[in-house]
């Protein structure tokens, strides 16, 4: 599972939907709740946690540090919200 991933090689590439209401996250746990899909959006899974009780991944994003928490980003965790959960979690393991 993806939390085993994160603890054994780290961060993970990932895959998710973009809302319209996903440009203005500014900080606590990110839910789609207005709002047409936009597109697909690569991110980069970084954690995990729990925020007044609703369990998140902590995501990286890739507009900068004005987006969001300093470019960082609560997904709710659990729910699949904007098909993150199976949006391809994936790692590679280069061969040096």
């Amino acid at each position: 599972d993806a939390q085993r991933e994160l603890m054994t090689n780290g961060p993970i590439s990932a895959g998710m939907l973009v809302y319209s209401d996903f440009y203005n996250y500014k900080s606590g746990v990110y839910q789609h709740v207005t709002g047409d899909v936009d597109g697909g959006h690569a991110v980069k899974l970084m954690g995990w946690g729990v925020e007044n009780g609703v369990d998140y991944w902590l995501v990286a994003n890739s507009w900068g540090t004005v987006f969001g928490e300093q470019g960082y980003f609560k997904i709710k965790r659990g729910t699949n919200e904007c098909l993150f959960e199976n949006g391809g979690f994936e790692t590679v393991t280069p061969k040096l």
